[in-house]
């Protein structure tokens, strides 16, 4: 449902474009790892999912939850709440971990929050809490890179400005892309299985903004 959602309003916004490495197959079971830099591009990620025929569970703030409508409509379709500093942690890791192994599509951001940055400008991925790479190292599942650019156009800084980019992005229509990457299997150290899976996204994040800056790349 919330994939369904997500691709008919996310068009509404902006002008969606999504591309794959060559050859790319996503198998289920799969981890993907998106960088975050908009409250707007978790929409805008999943939308480009449902085009590849990807429905994903996400792992996401637990303040979402919080939100009255939203936390409802997130419980019942089974998204996983993630509450940072405290033992519940490692229940939603369990939960993911579970989630993985029955075959399931698992959306995560390994940056675990926003860019502080107050203009609407890309900015590569920031440093990658563990989390990612301890569950790649317990299940097994190969992680795919995924890279977007373009939501900051959509929502950005102060709570004024978000609002205010929300309700003009539909005039505005800016261009937004996301890039699939070639999906990689973690290995070493939670270290540098950390760092390998921050270079995969930032490649994918590079090729995302690359497109943005070709007309051709834009649906009308």
């Amino acid at each position: 449902m919330l994939s369904r959602i997500a691709d008919i309003l996310v068009p509404a916004f902006g002008r969606l474009s999504v591309t794959t490495d060559p050859g790319t197959a996503l198998a289920p079971g799969s981890i993907i790892a998106a960088n975050h830099t908009s409250l707007a591009d978790p929409a805008i990620v999943i939308a480009a999912l449902h085009r590849l025929g990807v429905e994903p569970v996400v792992m996401a703030a637990a303040g979402l939850w919080r939100v009255p409508v939203l936390g409802r409509f997130l419980t019942r379709e089974g998204h996983i709440p993630v509450h940072r500093g405290d033992r519940r942690a490692a229940a939603a890791l369990d939960l993911a971990a579970d989630l993985l192994e029955q075959g399931r599509y698992l959306l995560i951001y390994a940056e675990g929050g926003l860019p502080r940055r107050k203009d609407a400008a890309e900015a590569a991925p920031g440093d990658f809490r563990t989390g990612l790479a301890r569950l790649a190292e317990r299940t097994g599942a190969p992680v795919v890179p995924v890279g977007q650019a373009g939501a900051r156009r959509v929502a950005s800084g102060s709570v004024i400005k978000q609002l205010a980019g929300l309700a003009t992005a539909p005039l505005r229509r800016p261009g937004l892309h996301v890039h699939v990457g070639t999906p990689v299997v973690l290995t070493g150290d939670s270290t540098s299985r950390t760092a390998r899976a921050r270079t995969a996204v930032t490649t994918a994040w590079r090729t995302a903004t690359a497109h943005l800056a070709e007309p051709a790349a834009r649906p009308a």
